[in-house]
């Protein structure tokens, strides 16, 4: 009998491995598998089956509601469900770091902690956290103390000073960005970073996170030269210093970036130019809510507007569809609390169709970004699409921005021309910022933002035909819906209104020239009787006035005075309806 008992015991303990051996193969990434089969301990991260339901986020209005929204199910989520796995990790004694803005757990352990977990019911994947190394820049030209009278071509490529004169510089917005860091204290940057309080000391609590805490394997055993977990903005690189410059920079009146008023705060999720997804996981996350420098007190409210992503995850490195599909999880969250995506499509484009390969510039809700040249067309490196790694066909970028010889800001008070995606992408999170502070109403509806994008892009054309389409449509594979318009994408904010927000207008009225010099002309073709034309100022004071009869008129010019710039708007009322709308007066 205690021979039978100690058979029956071998047999449900061998049943038992097996099981569990059979969970770990089926959960855990393939390559991950191989490493901890050959023994010691390795990055991994751990992947819980239940996701939070941000679906309720897209019925509400404002960016606030969302990222309150968004920021409370992901912590319900991950309270309900992440405790058997910690209780593993704890039990182990190994490291980890628990995640939100997607219900995931970092951790380094060997194989035996994995089978564990995989078997558990909790636990879908098990995925391998590996490092990849920046997209960097194309060419690069590094020029010194800048003479400020050459800037950024870009700029007056996309219209962007046809903005500005309409009084629309990026005010009350905050652009964000993760990268290799910042120069916070650069000419350009400091007036701008949403930490610097003029004369006092800044606070860089809420507006700046170190996601770097130990030395990339790809970077070797040198030290980092700003150090591992830091308090203060700093850039091992040069990449992300040069990105926000072109986001955000000025000084005085020398407009190096999109959004000159915008503000800005970073996160560093590459060491010295490598990342990892738990890196970036850590500052999207970090976005999300941002926190004090402790790492505590979470605030969706400190959230910014607009994310540049000027990064990719190499698929050399492993991060290809099967291993990364929770850092589209991550996008859409981000989306869904509010904020804008922005990710440069890459800068493989002298291979040809098919190179928008790299996570997360093939995702569906990140806006990706192309490059064009000062000709304003496609740059030879620019990643073309289809995105075909993950066998969607679909289309990338999503529209294209100047990325060839951009002129930034350099670590320590420097400048340079750089050339890359990377620069390309810039332009479009200042450009999000510029139709934000001219449309506050706007802020928080990504789908409108990236649609006004890219219904007013100049559409760009091209022979080369990828993935059966061919470039002569619009969109197309090489530029997307065209290259950035940011004076017809304000234009087109400026007649914003939100899906949930009652519009009573009743009668159509045309207006143009918008914007205007000096004469404005109303189509008032479906007005009757007598009517009252009104011109206000910001503060909604009537600045002119002038009654006529439609009949009569049917296109109604009037001359604007001289002292009156800026945005104005304007109110019809005529004895069958009434009619309102914003206009642009510009030198």
């Amino acid at each position: 009998m205690p021979r039978l008992i100690s058979t029956l015991f071998l047999i449900l303990f061998a049943t038992g491995f097996a099981f569990s051996q059979n969970n770990l193969t089926l959960k855990t990434y393939p390559p991950l598998l191989e490493k901890l089969e050959n023994g010691g301990q390795h990055e991994m991260i751990i992947m819980l089956s239940e996701q939070a339901d941000l679906s309720g986020a897209y019925r509400l209005s404002t960016k606030a509601e969302k990222g309150r929204y968004v920021w409370n199910q992901l912590n319900k989520t991950a309270d309900a469900t992440q405790g058997e796995v910690l209780a593993v990790l704890e039990q182990a004694g190994v490291y980890y770091h628990a995640y939100k803005v997607v219900n995931c757990i970092y951790t380094v352990a060997d194989f035996d902690v994995a089978a564990t977990l995989a078997n558990l019911p909790s636990v879908s994947n098990i995925y391998e956290n590996t490092y990849s190394p920046l997209d960097g820049p194309v060419d690069m030209d590094v020029v010194g103390q800048r003479d400020t009278n050459v800037l950024n071509w870009g700029l007056d490529m996309i219209q962007a000073p046809l903005v500005w004169k309409a009084g629309f510089t990026g005010e009350g917005v905050t652009v964000a960005g993760q990268d290799t860091g910042y120069d916070w204290d650069h000419i350009i940057l400091k007036p701008k970073y949403r930490g610097y309080r003029g004369t006092d000391a800044p606070d860089h609590n809420y507006n700046w996170h170190d996601g770097i805490h130990e030395i990339s394997p790809l970077a070797g055993d040198s030290l980092n030269p700003c150090g591992l977990s830091i308090n203060e903005p700093c850039d091992d690189n040069n990449h992300g210093t040069h990105t926000m410059g072109t986001m955000v920079g000025s000084n005085g009146d020398d407009y190096y970036g999109v959004a000159p008023d915008a503000r800005w705060i970073g996160c560093r999720n590459m060491e010295r130019g490598n990342g990892s997804p738990a890196s970036y996981m850590e500052c999207f996350e970090w976005f999300l809510a941002p926190t004090d420098l402790n790492d505590e007190n979470p605030n969706p409210d400190m959230s910014p507007h607009v994310i540049n992503n000027s990064w990719y995850c190499s698929i050399s490195e492993g991060c290809d569809p099967a291993n990364s599909g929770f850092m589209e999880t991550v996008v859409d969250n981000l989306k869904a609390a509010g904020v804008v995506v922005v990710v440069s499509a890459g800068n493989f484009g002298s291979s040809g169709c098919e190179t928008v390969s790299r996570p997360p510039a093939i995702f569906t809700n990140s806006f990706s970004i192309g490059a064009t040249a000062s000709n304003d067309t496609i740059a030879r490196f620019s990643s073309r699409g289809p995105v075909t790694i993950d066998g969607s066909n679909r289309l990338k970028p999503d529209v294209s921005a100047p990325g060839v010889s951009i002129l930034s800001s350099t670590i320590g008070d420097g400048f340079a021309s750089f050339s890359g995606t990377s620069m390309a992408g810039p332009h479009v999170a200042g450009a999000v910022a510029l139709i934000i502070s001219a449309n506050p109403a706007i802020a928080g509806d990504v789908e409108a933002i990236e649609t006004i994008l890219k219904e007013t892009a100049d559409p760009k054309t091209d022979t080369t035909t990828c993935g059966g389409l061919s470039s002569q449509n619009v969109p197309n594979h090489l530029y997307g819906y065209g290259r950035i318009n940011v004076y017809n994408a304000v234009l087109a904010a400026l007649n914003y209104t939100s899906a949930i927000e009652v519009k009573d207008e009743n009668l159509p009225v045309n207006v143009f020239p918008n914007p205007f010099t000096s004469q404005l002309t109303f189509d008032v073709r479906t007005m009757e009787g007598k009517a009252t034309i009104q011109l206000f100022d910001l503060n909604g004071k009537v600045i002119y006035k002038e009654n006529f009869y439609p009949q009569q008129e049917r296109f109604l010019t009037i001359a604007v005075p001289a002292s009156l710039a800026g945005l104005l708007t304007y109110k019809i009322v005529a004895e069958n309806g009434w009619s309102g709308g914003k206009v642009i007066r510009i030198d």
